[in-house]
């Protein structure tokens, strides 16, 4: 099927459809939907939740304590870090759904500047265009057209809760709930107009629109001198006053967020800059389903969704005003805080990178986990008798058993912490611009990499107007954390591109650390089956200890038992085969630091002065292609090769 035809099937399916109030209530005792409310047609466009069982993969039980969370991948699939922020915002609608507090409350989100307040309000506006609700139309006799209700109202409100509710609910099976709205100002109108024949009305099929603003609007916040309630609940359209009376619904102009978004969502940015008479209708809406226009005609209903969201400090400021106290009571906070897992902050640039044209640009590897780590870093609360790098680490999923002995648990982290972790530090839309400046820094070639990144960020920082105290600790992040991490991992990168039989040389350091291992936990001595050289328990334990203590493993007997007891239970499922030396991360690392225990030998070969022997230049041309194949351009492994160069001869 072409684009055209798809476009115009998609065109062809939103199309209103009309049915006649009979037929719309037949529709309902076999559609739930035909009734459904704003909240629980969101949750059908979020659709069920992929239970994960956290207990099936290391890092995120770690993260989860083994616990299994609810995901939405048709919904939120490119929310990364945000699990817990998403199962608040579904657990309000579907509370909501089920005619509790919440569906009279407006979902308020709160958070700091470029967290994801915005995106997330986006994707629940655009969620809400994904199911379609049912609205009334009447005829209007001036001009003997239908027209849709203005405030695109449930049909159901033309039933009375106590008089109707009990036969509806008996013959047509609707809740008996789903009739507390009353009718608009508009409906009484038409039904009047009808002498009371409800067949003279009829239903229509409508799907919420942003380009169209049906069911689905944005209000913001305008000056205390020029914005009053008609941004919310509409005003008289003048150019009618001429053959209307002021007070006839035909004569409103129902151009207010209220109007538009009943049945659907209206969001309210930044909320709380408001003046505070401008958010009077928000109260009776919420609580008693309906709210009063600018004329003296009757209550107007509204069924929707009031979406909220600002940063914290106008929260702070509006909280504590005791006048606010009624708009306090119906406000459902929903914390938005920064990602603080580097693995998640990584993703979500690379989702920002994929929908730009640098999407094809070479980024060398570290650079997006060194700006995530700068950001993350910046937004955690300093702990005490720890190190905050361990700490970033622990957030991240990771196991510093064997690295950091005095790296606490995550849940201890949280709880020194307090609740306001994540509201502060550097933003995600900050780094993003950073990103940019760093892919566009060199003016022959349009990439990143990592030296670019720290010099691009505490270039920004010296002329950022920080305070000095929060300069210092964020400098000091660059050249006392991550410099000093990024040259370790550069020095790693470099060698690996160096040795040419690296994955062999790995494999043969991997079995025997775990041969030594093995016969050192059994307290057997061990001899050399090609030299004949014997090992007793203490050789073996010195053996062992050459590999692990330049790793830094702080219990290695523990250490020992672990790696060992998982290369024999791997033998076992796969019929003596030994594991990869890659494949298990504690011993991995361990091998790696004890091949590239000495950078000295390297330096001959990797440095891009000439080379006095043609055996040394050989050796540096397939240095320099091992390192594009581990997507470097050339240009950056010589930026990598000096800068590596130079920090080692400073530090």
């Amino acid at each position: 099927m072409s684009i055209f035809q798809k476009y115009q099937n998609r065109y062809e399916e939103r199309q209103e459809k009309v049915l006649s109030i009979r037929d719309y209530l037949e529709l309902c005792t076999s559609d739930r939907g035909g009734y459904a409310n704003a909240q629980e047609r969101m949750l059908t466009a979020i659709g069920d939740p992929v239970v994960v069982d956290t207990r099936k993969d290391e890092r995120m039980s770690r993260i989860f304590a083994n616990r299994k969370i609810r995901t939405y991948p048709e919904a939120f699939a490119d929310f990364f870090g945000m699990e817990d922020t998403i199962e608040e915002i579904v657990s309000f609608f579907k509370h909501a759904a089920q005619g509790l507090e919440e569906s009279k409350q407006i979902l308020y989100l709160l958070g700091p500047v470029g967290g994801g307040k915005s995106s997330l309000s986006e994707r629940l506006k655009e969620l809400m265009q994904r199911v379609p609700f049912y609205a009334l139309q009447a005829k209007n006799p001036a001009t003997n057209e239908w027209e849709t209700s203005p405030v695109y109202e449930s049909p159901l409100g033309l039933f009375d809760y106590t008089q109707d509710g009990d036969e509806i609910e008996g013959e047509y099976g609707i809740p008996k709930r789903y009739l507390r709205y009353i009718m608009s100002p508009w409906a009484v109108k038409r039904l009047q107009e009808a002498k009371g024949d409800i067949t003279a009305f009829r239903v229509v099929k409508v799907w919420p629109s942003v380009l169209q603003q049906v069911g689905i609007t944005k209000v913001e916040p305008g000056d205390e001198n020029n914005q009053d309630i008609s941004s919310l609940v509409g005003k008289v359209n003048i150019r009618m006053l001429d053959e209307l009376d002021q007070d006839d619904p035909d004569a409103y102009n129902w151009a207010g967020g209220l109007n538009i978004a009943n049945q659907g969502v209206m969001e309210f940015v930044e909320m709380f800059k408001a003046p505070i008479k401008m958010l009077h209708p928000l109260l009776t809406a919420t609580q008693e389903g309906h709210y009063n226009g600018t004329e003296q005609f009757g209550a107007i209903p509204f069924q929707g969704v009031i979406l909220a969201h600002s940063n914290e400090s106008e929260w702070q400021s509006f909280k504590a005003n005791r006048n606010n106290e009624a708009f306090l009571d119906r406000v459902n906070i929903i914390k938005v805080p920064y990602v603080l897992r580097v693995e998640e902050e990584r993703q979500i640039y690379e989702k920002l990178i994929a929908n730009s044209e640098l999407k094809d640009a070479p980024c060398a590897p570290g650079t997006l986990e060194m700006m995530a780590e700068y950001s993350v870093l910046t937004r955690l609360k300093m702990p005490e008798n720890s190190q905050v790098y361990s700490k970033m680490q622990v957030y991240d999923g990771k196991n510093l058993k064997d690295k950091d002995p005095q790296a606490k648990s995550r849940e201890e982290y949280r709880e020194a912490a307090g609740v306001n972790e994540g509201m502060d530090g550097s933003s995600t839309r900050f780094a993003f611009k950073i990103l940019s400046k760093v892919f566009n820094y060199d003016s022959t070639e349009v990439a990143a990499n990592p030296i670019h990144v720290m010099y691009i960020l505490e270039k920004t920082l010296r002329h950022e107007g920080l305070s000095p105290e929060d300069e210092e600790a964020r400098i000091s992040f660059i050249k006392g954390i991550l410099a000093p991490r990024y040259a370790e991992f550069l020095g790693d990168q470099l060698q690996k591109a160096y040795l040419e039989s690296y994955h062999e040389y790995g494999q043969n350091l991997f079995d025997r650390y775990i041969m030594y291992g093995d016969f050192w936990l059994q307290d057997k001595d061990y001899k050399d089956a090609d030299t004949g050289e014997m090992f007793d328990r203490e050789a073996l334990n010195s053996e062992l200890e050459k590999m692990e203590k330049p790793a830094g493993i702080a219990n290695p007997k523990d250490f020992r038992n672990d790696v060992v007891g998982y290369v024999i239970r791997y033998r076992a499922d796969h019929g003596g085969a030994s594991p990869d030396w890659t494949s298990y991360e504690k011993l991995r690392v361990v091998i790696e630091k004890k091949m590239f225990a000495n950078t000295e030998e390297l330096l001959p070969v990797i440095s891009f002065s000439k080379k006095s022997k043609q055996e040394d230049e050989t050796k540096h041309d397939d240095f320099v292609a091992r390192m594009t194949d581990m997507g470097y351009t050339k240009k950056q492994v010589r930026l990598m090769v000096e800068w590596f160069m130079r920090y080692q001869k400073h530090n």
